[in-house]
């Protein structure tokens, strides 16, 4: 199986098989009955795609109820960071954060269930990404966590004087005070 655990239960990464050759490469980014196979039965219903340039971070974002959202995320080109945090209370792992580089090179993608907070870094000096959504962009449903919350104390690889991010963002609250209706369900 082209899938690899972080430790965080549903949290996956996917490594496609890639088929080089002198005229480039080939690979299926997306599988239903691969992935299906991997337990993730999900029916993507939207596809995001980004630009951003070295420095910017995005996140951390999540949907709740009745949008809420599981996400496969890939870089189309440059490299980022890419950052889950698990905010499913009761959950083994409630708190933990999980980083991968996810890269045009490497092509590895990220399978984000539900339940988690997500954002990324840009590495690169620009960087465009791709992401699957299984729901809808719902405004009304969309909440976050600020990226610089020193409970979470995530490294996001870029000098803090080079960090770019939104106003948005900026006015999200730490991890302590955020919406969670998100539970464990084992």
């Amino acid at each position: 199986m082209p899938f690899i655990e972080t430790g965080i239960q549903g949290l996956l990464v996917f490594e496609p098989v890639v088929f080089d050759d002198s005229r480039g490469f080939f690979y299926e980014a997306y599988n239903q009955k691969i992935f299906g196979g991997a337990g993730i039965e999900n029916q993507f219903v939207q596809d995001n795609q980004s630009r951003s340039t070295y420095g910017v971070i995005r996140g951390l974002h999540y949907q709740v109820a009745p949008f809420v959202q599981a996400k496969l995320i890939r870089a189309l080109s440059g490299s980022i960071l890419d950052v889950a945090v698990d905010i499913r209370k009761g959950s083994p792992t409630f708190g933990k954060v999980f980083s991968i580089e996810l890269s045009e090179a490497n092509k590895k993608q990220l399978f984000l269930p539900a339940g988690f907070a997500h954002g990324f870094s840009v590495l690169s000096e620009v960087a465009e990404v791709l992401y699957k959504c299984d729901q809808f962009y719902s405004k009304a449903s969309e909440h976050g966590i600020i990226y610089n919350d020193p409970a979470l104390n995530i490294d996001w690889q870029v000098p803090l004087d080079k960090a770019i991010v939104s106003d948005k963002d900026l006015m999200l609250p730490d991890f302590a005070h955020c919406v969670n209706p998100f539970e464990y369900k084992g």
